[in-house]
């Protein structure tokens, strides 16, 4: 069985369930859905919470009501039959007035995580008796009946398979088994979210519980690119990545993919493809446990990056710096994402700034200090063992001409990174390209 997860753009529409439903049933094989909500409502919820919480129930019914036109007019473009129309309208009256019953009670973020919760809900009942009203057998098993995380807010995967499997025993023979990305329970029954890569993260699990054939990741993108698109031309989708080269392109900048989202399957061993709902003919992005040996992949960027500098001739080579250096960052829960070190200092890049004034301070009581704002982490990524002769020297050659304020390599076989100002950061995305992907001067 393969699992397939259409994200809030691919559900965005009701001419988009239209084409889900045509993608789920294609193969005429039973399949396991997993839908986002509907673009746009995630925010409307967020929206209705904020009002809740500045205790304004009339700025909340507002949003609410423009909630409810929106719907019922999906409802009249979705459905064909009077029994369905019917059937949808009535259990989105009751959304709605589920969520205007939160105007009248005391709100706080347990109530805030039930109202964006009813976001996917409500997709996935509107795409369920759609689908029914085409003669598809198809179920809707609710996640919070079996999606649940421990006390550590981590998952639970022996608790997901246990009640994943009972309920799929109780429901045999159904073509289509459908249920909301995102949404679980935690350890104490209430309701709450996954939040590391949303969906991506349910369908992740649900195939490693399942022992899935595949899991198929559907977005409006046609799989990850060897580069930006935004910024850089003639970008091309990866045909194939390992699950280290995806996680690092997802850490420094890849927005199609969170990088821990996928860690369930790397673990179970099932392939991960990254399929685009817009173009799904398109081969998309396998991702897998399989090493393509002797290529360069792609190259990824991420902005907002701050260097710190710490030099000391006097404590660097004292026993515990580095310790007393790196539990600074811990106690203001900032995590380092470059490290470089010499004799006499030490360069961490960090990507948030909430508390860098307090961990300034802390720092100058062991050396000197100085701060560069404005910095970019470019990545790149592959099969980047150090007995591959050379392709250090062909990525540093790519960026002659750019200045380099730091370099990490040898931390993973899979990554070579860059710490450069953001000003210079589409040339040297370019320059990469150029040099790695498609063969041309600098021109």
């Amino acid at each position: 069985m393969k699992v397939m997860k259409f994200g809030g753009t691919s559900v965005g529409t009701p001419n988009r369930m239209k084409e889900v439903t045509r993608l789920v049933t294609k193969s005429g094989q039973p399949v396991f859905v997993v839908l986002s909500a509907m673009s746009g409502t995630t925010n409307s919820l967020v929206e209705i919470s904020n009002y809740l919480y500045k205790k304004n129930p009339e700025g909340a019914n507002d949003v609410i009501n423009q909630l409810e036109r929106k719907y019922m007019q999906h409802v009249d473009e979705l459905y064909t039959t009077d029994e369905y129309k019917t059937k949808t309208r009535e259990f989105l009256i009751s959304e709605m007035n589920y969520l205007r019953s939160f105007t009248k009670e005391l709100f706080t973020s347990f109530e805030e995580k039930s109202i964006v919760a009813q976001g996917e809900m409500m997709s996935t009942n509107m795409v369920v008796n759609y689908m029914r009203e085409q003669g598809i057998n198809a179920v809707l098993l609710n996640a919070l009946d079996f999606m649940r995380t421990d006390k550590n807010s981590e998952p639970d995967p022996a608790y997901i398979k246990e009640k994943l499997c009972a309920l799929m025993e109780k429901n045999k023979d159904q073509q289509v088994y459908i249920t909301q990305g995102f949404i679980c329970r935690n350890a104490y029954g209430e309701v709450d979210n996954l939040q590391r890569g949303g969906s991506d993260y349910t369908a992740s699990l649900i195939g490693a519980a399942l022992s899935a054939e595949e899991i198929q990741i559907w977005t409006d993108i046609d799989g990850m690119h060897n580069n930006d698109p935004r910024v850089v031309d003639h970008t091309e989708p990866v045909h194939h990545l390992h699950f280290e080269e995806a996680a690092e392109l997802a850490y420094f900048g890849a927005k199609i993919l969170h990088p821990t989202c996928v860690q369930p399957a790397k673990y179970a061993g099932i392939p991960v493809r990254l399929l685009n709902t817009m173009a799904p003919d398109a081969e998309g992005t396998m991702i897998s446990n399989h090493t393509e040996y002797g290529k360069i992949k792609a190259v990824a960027a991420k902005d907002n990056i701050i260097a710190i500098k710490i030099k000391s001739s006097r404590m660097l080579l004292a026993t515990g710096f580095l310790r007393k250096v790196f539990e600074i960052f811990e106690s203001y829960q900032t995590p380092i994402d470059m490290v470089c070190t010499s004799e006499v200092g030490v360069s961490m890049s960090i990507d948030n700034s909430a508390h860098l004034g307090d961990i300034v301070d802390e720092l100058k009581k062991y050396g000197t200090v100085t701060v560069d704002t404005g910095m970019c982490i470019i990545c790149v990524v592959g099969d980047l063992d150090w007995s591959n002769i050379g392709f250090e020297t062909l990525v540093l050659d790519a960026l002659k001409n750019i200045p380099v304020r730091m370099v990490s390599y040898g931390g993973s076989n899979y990554n070579i990174s860059f710490l450069i100002r953001e000003e210079d950061k589409r040339r040297a995305l370019q320059s990469l390209s150029n040099t790695l992907f498609n063969k041309k001067s600098d021109a």
